[in-house]
């Protein structure tokens, strides 16, 4: 824990020279949000790339990757829904191949 501070300290000293470290480079290349991921992962697994959906899945928790996909097909279900004329119920219905409810 102690490089960590270490690594925030050198990353914001005034007249540090160099800019952050190669670590704190890094680290920051390294972030990306939920949506950033699910995005991913689900572009993959329609592709069926499984290094690039396992990538995915690392960025994020499972459960913020999970929320992500929800969000995302909550997102195209409307979008279809509004491009149909027809409501979210049917359109999720339709791509899932089950009978009208």
């Amino acid at each position: 824990m102690a490089s960590m501070f270490g690594i925030l300290r050198r990353a914001v000293t005034p007249g540090h020279k160099g800019g952050p470290s190669t670590a704190a480079r890094a680290l920051e290349r390294r972030q990306h949000n939920l949506f950033e991921a699910a995005a991913t992962f689900v572009a993959a697994s329609v592709e069926d790339d499984q290094d690039r959906m396992d990538e995915a899945s690392g960025w994020v928790s499972p459960e913020a990757l999970s929320f992500g996909v929800g969000e995302l097909a909550c997102r195209a279900v409307i979008a279809l829904a509004r491009e149909r004329d027809e409501s979210p119920d049917t359109v999720a219905r339709t791509l899932l191949g089950l009978a009208d409810g």
